[in-house]
């Protein structure tokens, strides 16, 4: 098939009309049109589904050459800075209904991304709403979705339900209310509110909740990405609904305000079970709720899904896979320790070996594994809980984490009698990690002997690939902030974090650890027995090949995974 530039575009067929603006675009070659046009033919489909089915052209590049036959701008919403005031022209509904959204102005008229372009029935229906007149602009299908998902989210209809929950809200609870307090209907304003709050905290993919009662309002944030976002505003008179509603949900005493409480929700968003870890808190604008969003795919994660350098990897391999000793994995709280124990119990667990955990609290449940929650009021302590497994002819024991000398003591003495142990502890770093051990009271021949492998780790922000930028580095920067990586020069470029719609305009989408294994060796070992310091053990862990810190994120920077100013936040 040929194409004449002087061919008249209005005597072909739409199919071709599209094929040649496809093939002078670059986009799909002649051969790929005629074939693809003889496919049409033959089964009756029109061109585009041709090409999308056989992978020719993206969903992008079609509606991006649709605009351009329709002489339309074709915009990429997840880049395109919207403008929130035009969203709020019309309500979720009429854009859900239209699949459209207001994302602008231009000379006074009302910009409108639609996946439509051809509906005249939309374009009347927002002129006669807004009294404006209209741009039409092109997006894809799934990109309006998404953005109508963000723009509206809880921002209008949480207003009205805090509206109506505030004009109807319950006097302060006293005892004789908390049967009406379990009995609010599904459709109760603060009933609405709450289930709100979960919901958007799942679709934007936050680990935590946050509801904290202040001097003049209830305020809701969500940690995203490991950082706290201010998220929603609600008057103070509703307050104590709505915390009454989720310690009503997590199975708490709602009639006890002056002590802490835990409990656990279980609730269905978008037809997928998800649970929450609630835990309260008094403070002296009344009780702070946090909630730990529990996502169980976390569970089931690999290890080759985590992050860890092929170095690294190679390095943890070898520990985990011994029949018995000590693997430690160590950082700050929300640091990803206990995905990672998660993701090598998933490898370990065999039907040839018995796993048995002891943990606080179960987070996640594990096929296959024997799982012990403890639960101290009762007496059941990690301590009591580990000599009674010790009992129960273990292969692997996970130990949630070693919070006191006890506990540790039996957990080195367990490894030193053929199991292999797993654990959590918090200290800084790898090589600070036995002298941690030591000054919980365990001697320091049994540390250095029952310690296989420690694991230090960071979770760090990746850039959004979307809008991350590129820009020339000073080195001298580079040089005065460490800068250490053997047998990597200095880079001429690096990348910095911008701010889009795609990541919520924070320039980073999503997180991966930095790792650091130090493996104990016999040097080490005599060291640990010596009660050496930490800086010297970690330089004989690092001249035996650990890759610290520090390395493992400037490894990232390098690779344009993350920025300079990230790992700088995560790593001291």
């Amino acid at each position: 098939m040929s194409i004449r530039s002087d061919e008249r575009e209005g005597a072909l067929s739409e199919d071709e009309q599209l094929g040649v603006v496809l093939v002078r675009g670059g986009i799909i070659t002649i051969d790929q049109l005629g074939e693809a046009l003889q496919k049409a033919k033959d089964t009756g489909y029109n061109l585009a589904r041709i090409l999308l089915e056989n992978q020719l052209i993206t969903e992008e590049q079609f509606v991006a050459t649709l605009a351009e036959q329709l002489g339309l701008e074709f915009v990429d919403l997840a880049t395109y800075q919207v403008d929130r005031a035009a969203v709020n022209t019309i309500n979720v509904s009429m854009a859900r209904r239209y699949r459209m959204l207001p994302i602008g102005w231009w000379e006074g008229r009302l910009i409108v991304a639609m996946a439509d372009p051809s509906n005249v029935f939309a374009i009347d229906d927002i002129r006669t709403l807004t009294g404006a007149e209209v741009r039409q602009v092109v997006a894809t299908a799934d990109a309006v979705t998404d953005a109508i998902d963000k723009y509206y989210r809880m921002d209008s209809e949480a207003a009205s339900i805090n509206a109506e929950a505030s004009a109807s809200s319950l006097t302060p609870i006293e005892n004789e209310r908390i049967s009406e307090i379990r009995d609010l209907r599904e459709d109760a304003p603060v009933v609405r509110l709450v289930n709100l709050i979960i919901s958007q905290a799942i679709t934007d993919r936050a680990s935590d909740i946050h509801v904290e009662p202040t001097g003049k309002d209830l305020r809701v944030r969500y940690r995203i990405d490991g950082v706290l976002q201010d998220t929603m505003r609600s008057p103070k008179n509703i307050q104590n609904g709505v915390i009454s509603r989720l310690k009503v949900m997590a199975d708490i005493n709602i009639a006890e305000h002056r002590i802490p409480q835990d409990g656990r929700i279980t609730s269905t968003v978008d037809g997928r079970a998800v649970d929450l870890r609630v835990a309260t808190l008094p403070t002296v604008h009344g009780e702070q709720v946090v909630m730990r969003i529990l996502d169980n795919s976390n569970a089931n994660l690999d290890l080759s899904e985590l992050g860890f350098l092929p170095h690294n990897m190679s390095r943890y391999e070898k520990s985990y896979n011994k029949p018995y000793g000590t693997v430690l994995v160590t950082g700050p709280t929300g640091s990803g320790k206990t995905t990672t124990l998660y993701a090598t119990l998933n490898l370990l667990n065999k039907p040839t070996k018995k796993v048995i955990t002891v943990e606080d609290p179960v987070e996640y449940k594990l096929e296959g594994i024997n799982q012990i929650q403890v639960n101290v009021r009762a007496g059941l302590t990690f301590a009591l809980a580990l000599r009674t497994i010790l009992r129960a002819d273990p292969d692997i024991i996970l130990v949630g984490e070693i919070r006191d000398k006890e506990t540790a003591i039996i957990a080195v003495e367990a490894a030193l009698t053929g199991h292999m142990v797993l654990s959590t502890l918090h200290t800084n770093d790898a090589s600070t990690t036995p002298n941690r051990l030591i000054e919980m009271g365990v001697e320091p021949f049994l540390v250095g002997s029952a310690l296989d492998c420690i694991v230090a780790q960071r979770l760090a922000r990746k850039l959004c690939e979307r809008c991350r930028q590129s820009y020339q580095v000073d080195k001298n920067y580079l040089t005065a902030m460490g800068w250490d990586i053997t047998g990597m020069e200095l880079p001429d470029h690096l990348f910095r974090s911008m701010g889009c719609q795609a990541c919520g305009n924070t320039g980073y989408k999503g997180r991966f650890a930095i790792h650091e294994v130090l493996n104990v060796n016999e040097q080490i070992e005599r060291m640990i027995v010596e009660h050496a310091h930490s800086d010297d053990i970690s330089r004989a862990a690092v001249a035996d090949g650990m890759v610290t810190l520090r390395q493992a994120g400037l490894l990232a920077v390098a690779t344009g995974i993350t920025s300079v100013d990230e790992v700088l936040r995560v790593i001291a």
